[in-house]
C-alpha cells in the first residue's frame, strides 16, 4: 500500500504579531549575484524584518539568477514590508547580477517612495597580490 504525503507549503503565510510596532523607513538591500539575487528589508537600525531569496520563491538551478526571479524576489519582500506599514526606504544594491535592475524596477513600482538609490558594490583599489611568475 503506498501512502501519499501531501507536501508542506514553501513560506507559510506569516501572521501579523499583535504588539508590531509600525516601521514607516527602512531600508532595502539588494544583493544580486550571477547565481541569485537577496532582497533584505530592515528598519532604519539594521534590524532585519524579512529577506526573500530566489530559493524562497520557489526557482532552482540557472533560473534563481534570472530577472524575472529578482522581481518576483522584491514584490515578496515589499509585500511584507508595506503590511508593517513602510511608507519610504532608501536601496543599497551589491554585486554585478542580472537581477539587480528588476529588483529595483519591481520596488518602484510598488509604491514605496524611494530616497535615495546607491550602489554599494565592493571595488578593489588595488586587490590582491598575484602569484608568482611560472617558472620554466
Amino acid at each position: 500500500m503506498v501512502k501519499f504525503v501531501t507536501r508542506l507549503a514553501w513560506r507559510r503565510k506569516r501572521r501579523p504579531r499583535k504588539n508590531t510596532p509600525k516601521i514607516p523607513k527602512g531600508v532595502i538591500h539588494i544583493q544580486a549575484s550571477f547565481n541569485n539575487t537577496i532582497v533584505t528589508v530592515t528598519d532604519v537600525r539594521g534590524r532585519v524584518i524579512y529577506w526573500s531569496s530566489a530559493g524562497t520563491c520557489r526557482f532552482k538551478g540557472p533560473r534563481k539568477g534570472t530577472p524575472f526571479a529578482a522581481q518576483t524576489i522584491a514584490k515578496d519582500a515589499i509585500r511584507i514590508a508595506m503590511d508593517q506599514g513602510m511608507q519610504r526606504a532608501k536601496v543599497l544594491i551589491k554585486g554585478p547580477g542580472r537581477g539587480r535592475d528588476a529588483a529595483l524596477r519591481a520596488i518602484c513600482r510598488s509604491g514605496i517612495i524611494l530616497n535615495f538609490v546607491r550602489d554599494v558594490t565592493p571595488m578593489p583599489h588595488n586587490g590582491c597580490r598575484p602569484p608568482k611568475k611560472r617558472r620554466k
